[in-house]
């Protein structure tokens, strides 16, 4: 077991690395628009180059899982972080749609092993510090996110050609990433001392796998649905100026990252269990309100503020406590957990197109019962999936 230093240098290590991932990602989504304006995409081009981008994570997972047992999520991690960034300058070089087609593919396989290492690597420093750390790391990736994204926006409004801008940050990503590395943990943290008194790490079912990946499933749906859709809501239903819309959807996402920094002491007060149902039924109140938000009058506006916001305390919380459980019941994380990514990264994928289609033949309003329902079934269905894998065992900190 590493000493508590060690753990702490490694902590503060793979919060560089998930910041940079924060980065990358808001360095792709926040560039798409001008990407699409200079090679004049369109939506069903844009559809295409997400799906394929999904395709080359999708790919990837269950290989970088195995390869995070084999070979150790920090070499992994110091390999696929760079790579990621390298990738992502020939997706911002592609003269054409053609190009740009082929060239996402490798960009969503790097970050899908990026995904992978960041969290098999999270796992095992939050055993070596022997307290929750998963949701504050995740946080990180959030505020990388926040931060690039109003980066890249104030240059690209200052006239930076996008693609100068995207190489630009990409190098920058990889020359930081080369720092942190060397402090990341050197061997896997063996599995939570009560799980060993039990008889060493436990083999998850394909079972258990299916049902932490269906919560997860559901959080990453409903957390999709807030992303793309709560300031169209706004605008669409509630009748709102973009600028007020615009508040809507900033609002949900400060309530994320805040609580992502605070989720860490929460799981360790509470457990991962009643952690879960804590989650599930703030998120659930959220969508509730939401949904009022329609009959709510001239407090339409605040209603859906305080909808979103409380769908973002609730669901900051859920992928961190399952990976964590995950990674902490087994002495290598790397299969299990991109079993599960695998299984969940389909609700990031299919919640907001089946949203708009619903909307298409509906009303978003209605559409929005759909994302209601799964933040109910993690209300239900999370706690027992923790318990399933667990046996009941709770968390315990080290002195």
């Amino acid at each position: 077991m590493p000493e508590r230093s060690t753990g702490s240098r490694a902590r503060v290590a793979l919060s560089v690395f998930y910041g940079l991932a924060g980065v990358l990602s808001a360095l792709w989504v926040a560039t798409l628009p001008a990407v699409d304006e200079r090679l004049d995409l369109g939506p069903g081009r844009i559809g295409t180059l997400l799906l394929l981008l999904a395709v080359g994570a999708l790919a990837t997972m269950p290989l970088t899982g195995r390869a995070a047992d084999r070979w150790g999520s920090r070499r992994l991690l110091r390999v696929a972080a760079p790579v990621c960034a390298l990738v992502l300058c020939g997706v911002a070089l592609a003269p054409s749609f053609g190009v740009l087609a082929v060239a996402v593919v490798p960009f969503g396989a790097a970050t899908g092993a990026v995904n992978i290492a960041l969290n098999v690597h999270g796992v095992e420093v939050e055993r070596g510090l022997g307290k929750p750390v998963m949701g504050s790391l995740h946080g990180v990736w959030s505020l990388g996110g926040v931060v690039g994204g109003a980066v890249i926006t104030a240059a690209l409004a200052a006239g930076a050609d996008v693609r100068t801008l995207m190489v630009s940050v990409a190098v920058a990503v990889i020359v930081v990433s080369l720092v942190p590395g060397r402090f990341l943990l050197t061997a896997p943290t063996s599995v939570r001392d009560d799980v060993q008194d039990t008889g060493g790490s436990i083999a998850l079912s394909a079972g258990m796998i299916a049902l932490m990946g269906g919560v997860v499933f559901a959080a990453y749906l409903s957390e999709a649905t807030a992303t793309d859709w709560a300031a169209v809501h706004a605008r669409w239903e509630l009748a709102a100026e973009p600028a007020t819309a615009s508040v809507v959807y900033t609002a949900f996402a400060a309530a994320m990252t805040v609580t992502r920094f605070l989720g860490d002491p929460l799981r360790a007060r509470l457990g991962p269990a009643r952690t879960m149902r804590f989650a599930g039924s703030v998120a659930s109140t959220g969508y509730a309100f939401v949904l009022a938000a329609s009959f709510a009058g001239s407090g339409a506006v605040a209603c859906a503020i305080a909808g979103w916001s409380l769908v973002g305390v609730g669901m900051a919380t859920v992928v961190p406590v399952i990976f964590s459980t995950v990674g902490a019941m087994v002495s290598r994380p790397g299969r299990a957990l991109s079993a599960v990514t695998t299984i969940s990264f389909g609700g990031a994928l299919t919640g907001p197109a089946v949203i708009g289609y619903v909307a298409e033949v509906e009303s978003l309003g209605a559409a929005l019962l759909i994302p209601a329902f799964f933040a109910v079934f993690v209300t239900l269905a999370g706690p027992a999936a923790v318990r399933a894998v667990t046996g009941g065992l709770v968390p315990q900190r080290r002195p």
